[in-house]
């Protein structure tokens, strides 16, 4: 019988926090929305012990100080058996800035004396430990359908092992804030100034085979491995439960696409894989 599943959802205002919420309840979860933080605890094992064997949970930065308790109480719910996964939703301080203006709603933390930017960044650092264990997320550049596929990866992988992530974005909309690991493809031949092949994206078989003629991409492609494989193991042991790989280029959609697909193909005999191209439809 497997163990009864808590997922976490937590992150900044705006994020699409409510989205990721939706998705579990529409995937048969249990959810509490805006749980009072020092609550989790009690109410996990309330819901453990009446039965619910998948339990999803959304908490934010309202509760104040026990939110930054809430890494050593979740240890404390595995430690008991249960399946605790925690994602944590983020996005850059103009993209939530812009999100609040449009729905002019005001953000929960301002209460009248604070900008919007200044209750941003003070959220940001209320929330900061339970973004050090949770797998990120940038929904910065994501539609509502990309996050909630995303979200569906998410519950569909084995947490008990170490989730290996490798993200595809491009420079000019900034490098994604749930990198752990960045990779700088730019200085590699560029398809985009191929008229034939500037539709197309690194998935698709002639950027493929121009890429592959090029010298160095095969050199950069083994340099990533190489680092990827040498320090995965000491990640491992820090208990690390997600690693993001992220590999850029200018636009992110031809060599950092192939890049991103061709590690993850390598990696994936060993470890659970998990793809993500951020400037890709």
């Amino acid at each position: 019988m497997s163990a009864p599943q808590l997922v976490l959802i937590s992150g900044l205002s705006g994020s699409g926090k409510s989205i990721a919420l939706n998705v579990l309840e529409d995937s048969g979860y249990y959810c509490v929305d805006n749980l009072p933080a020092k609550l989790l605890p009690e109410i996990a094992v309330y819901l453990r012990d009446a039965g619910y064997d998948r339990i999803a949970v959304s908490v934010d930065a309202r509760g104040g100080e026990p939110v930054q308790e809430l890494p050593a109480r979740l240890l404390e719910l595995r430690q008991q058996g249960m399946d605790v996964r925690v994602l944590f939703l983020e996005a850059n301080t103009e993209t939530l800035v812009k999100r609040f203006s449009e729905t002019r709603r005001r953000h929960p933390l301002s209460k009248d004396r604070l900008t919007v930017e200044e209750a941003i960044a003070l959220e940001r650092h209320l929330l900061d430990p339970l973004s050090q264990i949770a797998q990120r997320v940038d929904s910065s550049e994501l539609g509502p359908n990309t996050l909630r596929a995303w979200v569906k990866d998410f519950i569909d992988y084995d947490h008990a092992r170490i989730v290996l992530l490798f993200e595809s974005f491009g420079y000019k909309n900034g490098i994604p804030l749930d990198a752990d690991l960045v990779f700088d493809v730019r200085c590699l031949p560029n398809p985009h100034y191929d008229p034939q092949l500037r539709p197309q994206t690194g998935r698709d078989p002639d950027v493929i085979a121009f890429l592959e003629k090029q010298e160095g991409v095969q050199r950069m492609l083994d340099d990533i491995r190489h680092f990827v494989e040498t320090w995965l193991p000491c990640f491992i042991r820090d208990n690390r439960s997600y690693l993001t790989v992220a590999v850029g280029c200018t636009g992110g959609r031809h060599r950092s696409v192939y890049l991103v697909e061709t590690l993850a193909g390598y990696f994936r005999g060993n470890q659970q894989v998990m793809v993500r191209h951020r400037n890709l439809p």
